[in-house]
């Protein structure tokens, strides 16, 4: 075989291309494992690398970025921001603020309470009688605080009977736990001013607390699955808890300075009994100015956090006041508003008022109550495919839900009402006529309008009433 004929044989050859190993890497939280295949599929190698014990040699991420960063993935969920819903951060913001004052506030009434109860550490109390006499006011104040944690668990126990319509009214329950709180922990700063009525005033401190420690923990859960986009509700929960405790830490850390601050103040003018203290039952009552200053000012910022974070949250649960503004933004504009819409549109301390868009439906009232015993026969005509039933009057429509309604069946009731208040506004037929063709509309409307609303991230598998009355056949 020449030269040239072997040149031809190597032109006829096919070019083969070099096969390429495959691999990938997975990764967990402290191991990162590299898996390598040969060309046939068979595994070559697992490399585990501890990410423990791995030093990074350059970061050309800027400082300001390497924080930020590290602050997010301890504080913030997995996938932030595209794992919540929107206003999450601002209601982390307030919620940080909230526990700030709140933790800053709750050492302030401690240390009212501690001089309430004659607890006050002079260098006159450096001798053995008055280290003797102060044991004796601790064992007092010890039984003290036994009555008046008594009073707490009693709120606790009242509270929890109104489980159902923090259910249906989380924002608003909230809120009136943290008036609660601060109005218990301001009957505790003001206790100096009485300390003959420490017992009294304390205890109806502790109940208030009581209360609002209830309500706010029930209010907990339905406030976090409105932000959860992924299922992920724990890892919400947690990282809410660490800038809780964040916070709380940080507030703590600003009360005792304020509180060593004023309880230096209170202790000279105790010494001195200057035109600061009034004699009230042989008792020197002093009055802690500093105190009635700081307190208010941080019940206040207290509590306008705490309306902040719920005018941030977008609840997707349906009730009453909610189905009413879904339902009069499509009967006038024919669009349907996502949670994130209706959030700081929703009346948070009176959400009972009537919508007249919505028909100016009242939900909740008993059937006897609400349908005559004439009117029902033609109702349940009407209605007779329904779980609900619509009784109109002068000035609002009953809606009475049967047992198992369900928040479908509260929507469809809705814009029944709505449609026969539009009606009767512009023809002059008869009540039961006039809900007949509301009905029928309603009924044309009805599929595409519960898609999108599906589509827009409202639950519509329960209507939360609160403690209305239901009835069944």
């Amino acid at each position: 075989m020449n030269l040239l004929d072997m040149i031809m044989m190597r032109k006829k050859e096919p070019d083969k291309t070099p096969e390429i190993p495959v691999y990938w890497v997975e990764t967990s939280d402290s191991v990162s494992r590299h898996f390598q295949f040969q060309p046939d599929g068979q595994l070559s190698s697992v490399i585990f690398i501890c990410k423990q014990q791995m030093k990074v040699l350059d970061d050309a991420r800027p400082v300001y970025r390497r924080v930020v960063e590290s602050f997010l993935s301890k504080f913030f969920p997995s996938g932030y921001p595209y794992s919540v819903n929107e206003g999450y951060l601002r209601y982390t913001q307030f919620r940080a603020l909230q526990h700030f004052s709140s933790a800053a506030l709750s050492v302030l009434s401690t240390q009212s309470l501690l001089f309430a109860a004659g607890l006050r550490p002079t260098p006159a109390q450096a001798t053995a009688v008055s280290w003797i006499a102060l044991l004796f006011s601790s064992l007092n104040f010890v039984d003290e605080q036994i009555l008046k944690d008594g009073m707490q668990h009693v709120g606790k126990l009242i509270c929890s009977n109104l489980g159902a319509r923090m259910d249906s009214e989380p924002k608003r329950w909230r809120i009136l736990a943290d008036v609660l709180y601060d109005l218990g922990t301001g009957l505790e700063v003001l206790s100096p001013l009485c300390p003959h009525l420490f017992l009294e005033v304390a205890g109806l401190g502790n109940f208030a607390k009581g209360m609002a420690v209830v309500a706010a923990r029930a209010t907990r859960l339905p406030i976090y699955s409105s932000f959860a986009k992924e299922g992920n509700l724990s890892d919400l929960f947690a990282k809410g808890e660490a800038i809780s405790t964040l916070f709380n830490v940080l507030g703590l850390g600003v009360g005792i300075h304020l509180a060593s601050t004023f309880c230096s103040s209170m202790q000279g003018k105790a010494q001195n009994c200057d035109q600061h203290s009034v004699l009230c039952c042989g008792v020197v009552v002093l009055r802690p100015r500093p105190l009635l200053v700081a307190g208010p000012l941080l019940s206040i910022v207290h509590v306008c956090c705490v309306i902040e974070e719920m005018r941030a949250t977008p609840v997707n649960t349906l009730n009453p006041q909610r189905t009413a503004m879904i339902v009069a933004d499509f009967v006038k504009t024919g669009k349907i508003s996502s949670p994130a819409d209706l959030r700081y549109h929703e009346d948070l301390l009176f959400p009972g008022r009537l919508i007249e868009d919505a028909g100016n439906v009242k939900v909740g009232q008993a059937l006897h109550r609400a349908v005559r015993p004439s009117k029902l026969r033609e109702l349940k005509e009407i209605f007779s495919e329904e779980k609900f039933i619509l009784s109109p009057g002068n000035r609002w429509t009953d809606l009475v839900l049967e047992q198992n309604a369900s928040g479908e069946d509260a929507l469809r009731a809705w814009l029944v009402a709505a449609y026969a208040l539009n009606m009767k506004k512009s023809s002059h037929e008869s009540t039961f006529v006039t809900l007949q063709d509301a009905y029928e509309k309603m009924n044309s409307v009805f599929d595409p309008f519960l898609s999108e609303l599906q589509a827009k991230g409202w639950y519509t598998d329960r209507f939360l009433d609160g403690t209305g009355s239901r009835f069944s056949w």
